[in-house]
This record gives C-alpha cells, structure tokens and sequence, in this order.
C-alpha cells in the first residue's frame, strides 16, 4: 500500500533545501493528481472578487483534506486554485468531493471551478515525473513541493479543452461540499515594509533537472543577499495582523459556507462576526487583567503556519520589503530572463490577505499567503506578458 507515502517523506526544515534534487520521492504510479482552476480568474480579479477566488482556491484543499482525515497528502495552493495528489483508495471520493466545490463556486459566487483528474499513469506515459519533498511550516504542518514536469503538465492537460471529456469532471452536488475548517476572517494586512513582491519564477526548458535546481537556488540565495534571511522578508508580523471588524469583510465566507439561502448565510455570518468582535473584546480583557495574552500567542502561531514560499514546478513567494529592494531583484531577474535562464511575473502589492485551514486552533493548520488584490494572478500575467514579449512573432504564429 502506498497510502502513508507523504507522511513518509524526509522534513526539509530549510527552504533552499527544495532545490536538493536527493529529498524528492517519485509519486507512485497508482496515485491521481488533482488540478483545480478558476476559469476567468484574472477579470475576476479585476472587478474586485480576489477574495471570492482565493476561497474557492483554497476550497478544493479543504475538502480534499476532510476526505483524507488522517491520511497525509501533498498539496500547493496557487492563488486560484490548487495542485493535490490522492492514493487509489482516496481517488473516488476526493474527485466527488472536488465536484461539490466546484458546483459550490457556481452557485455562491459564478465562478467556473474547474477539476482535472489525471492519472500518473497518463503522466509518465507521457516522458513526465511528479516528484514530491515535503518542507515544514510548523512541527504539525508540511506542505508538499513538487518537480520533474508532471504537475505542470496535468496542469496543461486540465485547461486544453481537447482534453475536457477525458480529464474534466462535472460538476456535482454543492450541498455536499465539505469545507470544515475553511475561514476568512482576516484584515488585509499592511506587511513590515513599503509593499510585498508576489513573485513567480520558471526555470527556461532546456535546462537538465539539475541544471535547473541550480537556477532555482541562485534565485533563493539572491533573495536572501538582498532582503535578508526569512524572518527578515517575512510577509505577516504578527502584531500588524487584526480579526476583522468589517461586516463586508466576512460575507464571501458566509456566502460559500452558510448554507443555501439568505437566512442560513445571514445566521453564519452573525456568527462568524461575533466571534470576531468577541476575540477583541477577550484580548482588552486579558491586557486590563494583566494576563498572558493568548490572542498575541495565536497570532504568532498564524504567522508561523504561514504558506508564503511554495514550488510545483515553478517557484512562488510573497516577499516583504523595501521598494529599493524589489527593484535590485526585478533588475537581477531580469538580467536572468535576458541570459535565457529564465522567465518570472511579478506584482507589488499593498497589502496581504491570508485564507486559512484551521482544523486545530492552536495546532495542525495552515494559512495561505497572497496579494490582497490578486497578488499571484497578476503576477502569473505579467509572467504570460512576458512570455509573449520574448517570443518571436514566427514563433507564435
């Protein structure tokens, strides 16, 4: 059985550890890959709905995760959607529950979620890997990284509509979409420094894998020259971060998780603000008591299980600091793109926001880090603006 095959992988405790080709696993041959994908993102983004597309993205790992209960599986958030891998005993269930959220979507906010099912049969067969490392965020919590083409690849056989009939499922039921633990309740947060970077990388193809590891760790470690070690670029410092107390804020959560119905979203959301306002409340009575402050321990806890730096074939980070410093980077990738190593997108933004996976509240969750508007879509076009600037016009037709 290969089901414990995640949870068996060695912890990589340090980032620039994912470039080490040795802490990867092969994903085993009877496994599925799961690529989720909101169609028409980026004009979504562009109407204000950024937070609407990060839930559904988000989404689909939550209902995967309550489908696998104990059972580890490998997964990375993308902005809007999501890549996951499930073992044969888990694959029927997850794509059902996978559908859920994608008629869910539909109907809470007239998103098209679409899912891809693709075996690693198909994946191999076709000259691709889906190798997996597993990084630690905190000592309960490791997200998955993945290289060796598979995932960019079934990436590219979910959105090629030849392939819809034998990869694409439909949509399901919304009223059996699982989403426990799934929460919004976050300000955006005003980061350390003037803005963060929301970056995206690619190594250029004809590189070898190790060839292309190398370039994956000169980014890494030119990160680091310029802003600092990973505390210092951080995105969330835990005092800048407050539960919301804006009514509007909390109303994409209630709407996806409420239930069906006005009168069943209203009930959630009363709640949900509640408890809100109720933590402020308990954090001035805590200070006025002289006590420990358990919210500023919770909040240190989040900043912790942060999910700012992931890689699936393609390196994403959300990066705090000086306007000075993004603008050294920009001009050394650069350089890079122009030396034929690589492409990148970026996007400066203001603020972050984070959606979150709580399934303990001071222990096993994650938070996934993003531009509060739309950070890593707008990245990931400027990266196709590029693209299309550094193809010759032959080429493209």
């Amino acid at each position: 059985m290969t089901t414990d095959f995640f949870s068996r992988l060695p912890i990589l405790t340090r980032f620039s550890d994912i470039t080490d080709l040795n802490a990867y696993r092969p994903l085993p041959a009877d496994w599925t890959v799961f690529v989720c994908d909101v169609r028409g993102s980026t004009r979504a983004i562009a109407e204000g709905r950024y937070k609407e597309v990060n839930l559904v993205g988000a989404a689909t790992i939550t209902a995967a995760l309550n489908i696998a209960g104990n059972i580890e599986i490998p997964f990375v958030f993308g902005g809007d959607g999501a890549s996951l891998a499930v073992p044969p005993e888990l694959a029927e269930a997850t794509a059902q529950a996978l559908s859920a959220v994608s008629a869910l979507s539909q109907q809470a906010f007239n998103l098209n979620l679409r899912v891809g099912a693709i075996p690693m049969t198909t994946i191999i067969s076709a000259g691709y890997q889906v190798l997996v490392g597993r990084f630690a965020l905190t000592h309960k919590v490791a997200q998955a990284v993945f290289t060796g083409g598979g995932i960019s690849y079934a990436e590219k056989l979910t959105k090629d509509e030849g392939y819809a009939e034998q990869f694409l499922i439909a949509s399901g039921n919304a009223d059996d979409a699982r989403l426990d633990g799934l929460e919004c309740r976050w300000d955006t947060i005003h980061p350390p420094h003037d803005a963060v970077l929301c970056l995206i990388v690619q190594v250029t193809p004809q590189f070898d894998p190790e060839g292309s590891m190398a370039i994956y760790r000169s980014v890494i470690e030119t990160i680091e020259q310029i802003y600092g070690d990973e505390q210092t670029y951080h995105p969330l410092r835990y005092n800048l971060m407050q539960a919301s107390a804006n009514p509007r804020a909390l109303w994409s959560e209630a709407r996806l998780r409420g239930g069906d119905g006005q009168l069943a979203q209203l009930t959630y959301w009363a709640h949900i603000y509640g408890l809100n306002l109720g933590v402020r409340g308990y954090r001035w009575l805590q200070r006025l008591r002289g006590e420990d402050l358990w919210w500023d321990r919770y909040r240190q806890h989040v900043a912790t299980a942060a999910d700012y730096r992931k890689y699936d074939d393609t390196l994403r980070m959300i990066i705090s600091g000086t306007d000075e410093q993004h603008a050294q980077l920009l001009a050394w990738l650069t350089t890079r793109a122009e030396a034929g190593e690589l492409v990148f997108g970026a996007h400066r933004s203001p603020e972050v926001m984070l959606t979150c996976l709580i399934f303990e509240r001071m222990g096993r969750q994650i938070h996934f880090v993003d531009g509060a508007d739309g950070g890593f879509t707008l990245a990931a076009r400027d990266l196709k603006q590029r693209l299309r600037a550094a193809t010759p016009v032959s080429t493209r037709e």
